[in-house]
């Protein structure tokens, strides 16, 4: 639930408008209305109401034989409308353009959103890559280089806390899940200037990030290069790449936090 769900000014409606709308996904590429109201975990009569709102409003269609609803292209305006109004990504983008063209991998830039993190901008590789996430795509703060970047740019016991809310399971063999063991790789990484992780994510997918830090010298996002296991080493990655990542991120911090670094 939202944090200020409790509100007077909280509009619950417009909640359950956005809740059909997120319940859409690679699992559920179309729903009726009682799959609907499932997902969303409204009322059936409730998911008629706003599925033909949706519709009326062009972000959902309706199948006339199946009766089944998809979301349409429109929905990706939503996105679209932040990549191109977001200062960070704008200022962002050569910056990382550089990064792909020197190392030929795969550039990613990041932002935190709860427990997660998102990519917001990202340059694939100029050769086969083992993973490629589109932008949009989400991923945990606790195992990921640019969720533990992200976590060693913010106070030591915020960065606790959330380590400790998150829900820690392994995503592959090599995902460390002990949080004591966490904490010490951020703590790691905040004397280091970057993070890394092998193979906690995705298999044979090497991640290093930095953390970009805002006007309060907080982190407000990440740099991060993901390579596979197939063409680098962990010791290559950080001798070559993180120098690299951190040089990128340092230039996309506030010009305070530059010189306090």
């Amino acid at each position: 639930m939202p944090q200020d769900a409790s509100s007077p000014l909280f509009n619950q409606s417009l909640a359950k408008a956005f809740a059909v709308l997120e319940a859409f996904g690679i699992e559920r590429r179309s729903m009726n209305l009682p799959e609907m109201a499932v997902a969303a975990n409204i009322t059936k009569s409730a998911a008629q109401r706003l599925a033909h709102s949706l519709e009326a409003l062009g972000y959902l269609r309706k199948d006339a034989g199946s009766k089944r609803y998809s979301l349409t292209p429109r929905v990706t305006e939503l996105g679209m409308r932040y990549m191109v109004t977001s200062p960070l990504i704008e200022t962002a983008h050569p910056y990382l353009l550089d990064l792909n063209i020197k190392l030929g991998e795969t550039v990613n830039l990041s932002e935190p959103d709860g427990l997660e993190m998102v990519f917001v901008q990202s340059f694939a590789g100029h050769r086969q890559i083992s993973v490629q996430l589109p932008v949009g795509s989400r991923y945990p703060l606790f195992c990921s280089a640019a969720g533990r970047a992200y976590l060693s740019g913010v106070p030591k016991a915020r960065a606790d806390v959330l380590i400790r809310q998150s829900e820690l399971r392994a995503y592959t063999p090599m995902t460390l899940t002990d949080p004591q063991e966490i904490i010490a790789q951020t703590d790691a990484a905040r004397i280091a200037g970057y993070a890394v992780t092998d193979s906690e994510f995705f298999r044979g997918d090497i991640n290093i990030a930095s953390p970009i830090l805002g006007l309060a010298d907080d982190a407000v996002a990440a740099v991060g290069v993901s390579v596979p296991v197939t063409r680098w080493t962990l010791k290559d990655a950080k001798e070559r790449i993180a120098p690299l990542v951190m040089e990128a991120a340092q230039a996309l911090s506030s010009p305070a936090s530059r010189s306090a670094r």
